[in-house]
């Protein structure tokens, strides 16, 4: 048994007190989470939770070890730091994946919020697309990374969920772009370009679903996964595309009426500790500064109803 691993869920469920809540936090389902939890209670021959069907409470025992679990998880934590610094003769690293089309500001943006928070660390950030992000995860390949929600894993960590509301990208001449905002419903059967299911699998389903929904059932949908080759479609007036404000010659970025789409993204590692820490808090901050995002709960309280299709090019 993974004891370190172990007592983690622990600190977590104890921090809860609910297994759903706390299921939710470490991205992984509350049967294997319950499992792992009574497992740890034999191992060390105690009970640590009460549970009833309305509440969870740390036993006497529990109280006891959260003290000391929390402890060793942060301890691990160090060694393994002093370890990465030993192994680079003196500078530890964190190796973060980041989405393809984060663009460049954030990029600098991150490097340098982790410069001034951990100077000591070398952050090291590789282009990845969330199942690359998620494999690398599993495989120890990456400390953590920035996914786009939803993904299927367990085990991990998750940061504070941020929400991006795209708009469309439509060319300059487009009889659209004239008005303020776009209901998706008025882009009727154009093609629509979009990221490769296989590298956001569950995104890519969530926008496509969504689209139908409101009324847009592409009559194409083209995969593009750097945001240039994107672009260049857009301009020839192959297709649409969906994403944050851009200032493009020949393009126009309008707002989607009803923020219809929502495209969440978080923090996520495999294992806890202070430099990670650290590159979470930043990451949400330039998130929400450099690349338009807002926290859940404040973007699912500005939704509105959106108007009725124009029809436009229905």
């Amino acid at each position: 048994m993974d004891l370190v691993r172990h007592l983690y869920y622990f600190t977590v469920v104890a921090e809860e007190l609910h297994f759903g809540n706390a299921a939710i936090r470490l991205g992984m389902a509350q049967p294997p989470l319950s499992q792992r939890i009574k497992r740890l209670e034999e191992e060390l021959g105690v009970r640590l939770f009460d549970r009833s069907s309305r509440q969870v409470r740390l036993t006497e025992p529990g109280r006891l070890l959260l003290v000391e679990a929390r402890d060793i998880v942060h301890r691990v934590d160090r060694i393994r730091d002093l370890m990465a610094r030993a192994a680079g003769e003196g500078t530890a690293s964190l190796r973060i994946g980041v989405p393809p089309d984060l663009g460049g500001a954030a990029i600098a943006a991150l490097l340098a919020g982790f410069r001034v928070a951990r100077p000591e660390v070398r952050l090291a950030l590789t282009e990845m697309c969330t199942a690359d992000q998620l494999k690398a995860l599993a495989e120890d390949g990456l400390d953590g990374g920035v996914l786009r929600h939803p993904v299927a894993a367990s085990g991990l960590g998750f940061g504070p969920m941020l929400v991006q509301h795209p708009g469309v990208l439509l060319p300059e001449g487009d009889p659209l772009a004239a008005f303020s905002s776009v209901h998706l419903a008025d882009l009727a059967a154009r093609h629509l370009v979009l990221f490769p299911r296989e590298s956001e699998p569950g995104l890519y389903e969530e926008t496509l679903t969504e689209c139908r929904r409101h009324g847009f059932v592409p009559g194409e949908v083209h995969h593009g996964q750097h945001p240039q080759f994107t672009l260049g479609l857009v301009l020839s007036g192959t297709a649409v595309a969906f994403g944050p404000p851009a200032e493009q010659p020949g393009v126009a970025w309008r707002p989607l009426l009803g923020d219809p789409l929502a495209w969440r993204v978080s923090v996520a590692w495999q294992r806890p500790s202070d430099a990670m820490a650290e590159f979470c808090a930043v990451a949400v901050r330039v998130l929400r500064d450099n690349a338009g995002m807002v926290d859940d709960g404040a973007a699912r309280a500005r939704r509105i109803s959106p108007r009725p299709a124009s029809g436009l090019l229905a």
